[in-house]
């Protein structure tokens, strides 16, 4: 017990000049939270070893650990990482990194006031909508869009709108499941529609869309399967088809396009359907992501016919699902990007384009500055972000196998390195996919490798 009589009084631990840097919140409730934890644990420690230490080095290790403590509570815990992945659309990264030029959009508008609801030429109240609807107009070639905060909200506020007190009918085939469990079925059913569902699995032709048509029919909705894909014996009507038939039964015609690929297919992706093909084809309201495929930040898109726009907008939902002015700033610099065919500021745009060729000669570039612990390799990336299922794109990375380091603790370290970077293990070695790999971040992903392995 001897040992448990030198621990110092707490306001001993909080003069200590290792506080020093934090003397403006030593009063706040989480840093006593976090003092607490450190006497226990230090009293539970003395109690095991029964070691004896001058009250002085005692003070000075407790205020030492409280000062650790501090400075990792308020480290903040969304950080930038490197993405050696491979995967472009990482949900689990962010989805689509944003573009410089937007971020500096962004900082001119935000850090100042805006005229996010004023009309500059009018000189009275104007509505938020206008900053990103006008140029969506444009490159969707249709009569109204507004937009709120992602996809899954678009897909509720239309059929809430739209479907409410009715039934909205549904290929059987489309009743997916995309992430954190977002059912079709299941927001159907919280969106106040019932839900009827035609068809097989596997083949769903027009005359089943047609046959269960009946008085209580608000909604025909056509759902894109964008993160699975179904083979062999299927059927789909054509778009120009389920349009026509909402057309000639007076029924409006909802597609959830997911991805939202604005502009002309890459190569090796050809299977994501372009927006605007939907709305020339008849559709009368769509909706798609704005974080996925279109490079932009998370929103979600509706776009199509005013007359529908507009009940939806007015719609009490779309208040609370609307999006702020950093979303917008950033979404309307996206937009102009594709608007003036300089898709090239599109990060998520420049990494699909990539060729092997080019993705070749930067691997081979690094295994060299790397040694002879790492070896360039032929790969394959993905899109991600429920975009493009089974289409891999031909890609090139570095493998990496330092003697007496497991390919699990060299993940682990690179993990845990300052930034954190993101690899994907495969065959016992630890793989660098550089379609990923901002060109930027070269000399900082080596320094990162050169100090996680001592002996390089």
């Amino acid at each position: 017990m001897q040992a448990l009589r030198q621990i110092p009084p707490v306001n001993d631990v909080l003069r200590s000049e290792k506080l020093a840097d934090f003397r403006p919140i030593l009063n706040q409730p989480f840093v006593a939270a976090i003092l607490d934890r450190v006497l226990a644990d230090t009293r539970r420690e003395l109690a095991q070893t029964k070691s004896l230490v001058s009250r002085a080095e005692l003070t000075s290790a407790i205020a030492e650990r409280v000062a650790h403590r501090i400075r990792d509570s308020l480290k903040p815990s969304l950080r930038r990482i490197i993405n050696a992945s491979g995967v472009v659309l990482h949900t689990n990264l962010g989805r689509a990194p944003l573009p410089e030029r937007a971020i500096e959009h962004l900082r001119e508008v935000s850090t100042g006031y805006s005229n996010l609801e004023f009309d500059l030429e009018q000189g009275k109240r104007g509505k938020r909508d206008v900053h990103v609807g006008r140029t969506l107009i444009q490159l969707l070639e249709c009569e109204a869009a507004i937009v709120v905060n992602n996809n899954a909200a678009a897909v509720l506020l239309v059929l809430n709108t739209l479907g409410e007190g009715g039934e909205v009918i549904v290929s059987r085939g489309e009743q997916i499941e995309i992430g954190d469990s977002f059912r079709i079925p299941e927001i159907m059913a919280r969106s106040g529609t019932r839900l009827r569902e035609v068809g097989t699995t596997n083949r769903t032709r027009i005359k089943d869309y047609e046959r269960a048509i009946n008085e209580h029919t608000r909604l025909l909705l056509r759902v894109h399967p964008s993160n699975f894909r179904m083979i062999g014996f299927t059927e789909r009507p054509p778009l120009e088809e389920f349009a026509e038939l909402g057309k000639r039964r007076n029924i409006p015609t909802f597609e959830d396009l997911g991805s939202g690929c604005v502009s002309d297919p890459i190569p090796g992706i050809a299977d994501e359907p372009i927006a605007a093909g939907s709305i020339r084809a008849g559709i009368d309201v769509i909706s798609f992501s704005g974080d996925k495929l279109l490079g932009g930040p998370q929103a979600g898109i509706i776009a199509g016919k005013k007359l529908y726009v507009e009940k939806i907008r007015q719609n009490p939902l779309f208040r609370a699902l609307r999006v702020d002015k950093l979303t917008i700033s950033v979404l309307e610099f996206v937009l102009h990007a594709y608007l003036c065919g300089k898709t090239e500021e599109v990060p998520v745009w420049r990494m699909l384009q990539a060729s092997a060729a080019e993705l070749k000669h930067r691997a081979e570039s690094f295994a060299g500055r790397v040694g002879e612990n790492a070896k360039p390799l032929e790969l394959k990336s993905v899109v991600g972000g429920g975009s493009a299922p089974e289409t891999y794109l031909p890609s090139w990375g570095v493998a990496l196998d330092f003697p007496g380091i497991s390919d699990a603790e060299l993940e682990r370290r690179l993990r845990n390195s300052e930034p954190p970077v993101i690899v994907r293990l495969e065959e016992g070695r630890v793989i660098l996919d550089f379609r990923t790999i901002f060109a930027t971040d070269e000399d900082e992903l080596l320094g990162i490798i050169r100090g996680q392995t001592p002996n390089f």
